[in-house]
């Protein structure tokens, strides 16, 4: 069984790497596509320097940067309110935000009945 090869928009992995902004911007969706012609942020800005530069270990509070091609391949730390979770960027994450890929809320799990619960809220049902 062949391996699928990869392909964003008609566009193999190290076509999309080649792409620059403005080529980039015109394949994106709208949302990314206003987001990115609006321009950058001072701080997305200094992570568009960093993951240029190919920095190690990058963390970034910038969850509304939308993912380009040169971060392709990175690992980076976005904060998610209280860490920083760790996010290999592939391409089929461009075009979405950084934001999506670190959930903000955990799963709600409940346990028993805390102490001074009454008998009626520590009764289960059997049905």
């Amino acid at each position: 069984m062949a391996v699928r090869e990869f392909k964003w928009k008609g566009r193999t992995e190290e076509e999309v790497k080649k792409l620059d902004l403005g080529q980039f911007i015109q394949l994106a969706n709208s949302r990314a596509r206003r987001s990115l012609q609006r321009g950058f942020t001072e701080a997305q800005k200094k992570l568009i320097k960093r993951v240029e530069r190919g920095d190690k270990n990058i963390k970034t509070h910038c969850r509304d940067m939308v993912v380009i091609p040169r971060m392709v391949g990175m690992i980076l730390g976005i904060y998610n309110g209280k860490e920083f979770q760790r996010v290999e960027i592939t391409p089929d994450m461009l075009g979405h935000y950084l934001g999506e890929f670190t959930l903000t809320r955990k799963a709600v799990t409940h346990s028993a009945a805390g102490i001074g619960a009454t008998r009626s809220s520590k009764a289960v049902s059997a049905r």
